[in-house]
């Protein structure tokens, strides 16, 4: 294999083509149960998303701990198998769905975790860490060596000064730079971003992102941008994807949703965002108790039980995701924005 087949980028599509498409994502654990319990349980970690990621652009995920936002992209990563569902790369299905190798499917796809330091060997040096991969993929050791430090002068690191260091010899900053030094080291045109500036400081977050939104332009990358970080969701992502209990239950454009919101949960979520302006505090908790067990989800919408707006048909009816004002952009999962659903709130909070 020569070194450009490995590195080629290749726009199977063009830009008005998504770059990923995933439908129906499921995937439910099992849970240990007692000896004399005859009926298997499962944890409902994702279970039935579907979205898509536009080419160049990038989809934010957020959501409470546990909604299912870190086990969807390593579904989507492959990095554990989905139970169910189907995904289509650039108009080719992946693996199993008949399309490209997984092998092909990786290198197009890279992910950069919270953890930097335990996403790195701690015995190789800076250089051979991010070298490693397309040597792996085919690549010749001093062509490999000598693109790993461009990469490391790219995301800001000096290579004479870092590239025989060690993990332990970085910063939390330094490392994360590394890791994404890493990822661009295949060339890939998926970036998965798990929770990837959470464990830095606001200085050193400012500045990783700043690099990101930089490296995304040079490079024509898509993101998945995953986060509890409302603020810096807001800054980095063009879509946001709101996630509850391993649903999607609002998708749409970064400024509709922080500014019309129309589920009551991402209402919910963006008033409890703190805020400078005494005008615009919050006075109260925005949500009352905990998130149901998701070994035992309720019936209907899973967010009712702590919802001021619940009626009868929230108990009796799944929502399904609805256009909000007829903008096919902006969709939503609530009975209150569907005026057949009996909801005596129809016309929702938008």
């Amino acid at each position: 294999m020569t070194t450009s087949s490995v590195l080629d980028v290749q726009d199977r599509g063009g830009p008005a083509q998504p770059l990923l498409v995933v439908h129906d994502l499921k995937k439910h654990f099992p849970v240990r149960t007692g000896l004399f319990e005859r009926e298997r349980k499962f944890v409902h970690a994702v279970d039935g998303v579907s979205f898509s990621v536009t080419k160049g652009k990038t989809l934010g995920i957020v959501g409470e701990s546990g909604c299912g936002k870190s086990t969807t992209a390593r579904l989507i990563a492959r990095l554990m198998p989905p139970d169910s569902g189907s995904m289509v790369f650039d108009g080719d299905g992946v693996a199993e769905y008949g399309g490209i190798a997984l092998k092909e499917f990786r290198r197009n796809l890279q992910m950069v975790f919270q953890d930097s330091f335990a996403s790195l060997n701690p015995r190789l040096t800076i250089v051979e860490t991010i070298a490693y991969g397309p040597q792996v993929h085919g690549m010749d050791a001093e062509t490999a060596m000598q693109e790993a430090r461009a990469l490391l002068a790219r995301v800001g690191l000096e290579p004479d000064q870092f590239a025989s260091r060690y993990p332990h010899e970085l910063s939390g900053g330094q490392r994360q730079r590394v890791n994404i030094a890493r990822a661009l080291a295949f060339h890939p045109r998926l970036v998965i971003l798990d929770e990837a500036v959470a464990a830095l400081d606001k200085s050193v977050q400012a500045q990783v992102l700043n690099l990101l939104q930089e490296l995304k332009a040079e490079r024509q990358l898509t993101y998945l941008f995953i986060s509890h970080d409302l603020h810096v969701v807001h800054y980095i992502s063009d879509d946001v994807m709101v996630m509850y209990l391993g649903q999607v239950v609002e998708r749409g454009p970064v400024e509709l949703i922080y500014s019309e919101a129309a589920h009551p949960y991402t209402r919910a979520l963006l008033s409890a965002v703190p805020s400078m302006d005494p005008s615009h505090r919050t006075q109260k908790s925005p949500l009352t108790g905990d998130p149901p067990n998701p070994i035992n989800p309720p019936s209907g919408c899973r967010f009712r039980d702590r919802c001021t707006f619940a009626q009868a048909v929230c108990a009796s009816s799944t929502p399904a995701l609805i256009e909000v004002n007829g903008n096919s952009e902006h969709i939503v999962a609530c009975h209150m924005n569907d005026a057949q659903s009996g909801h005596t709130g129809e016309g929702g909070l938008a």
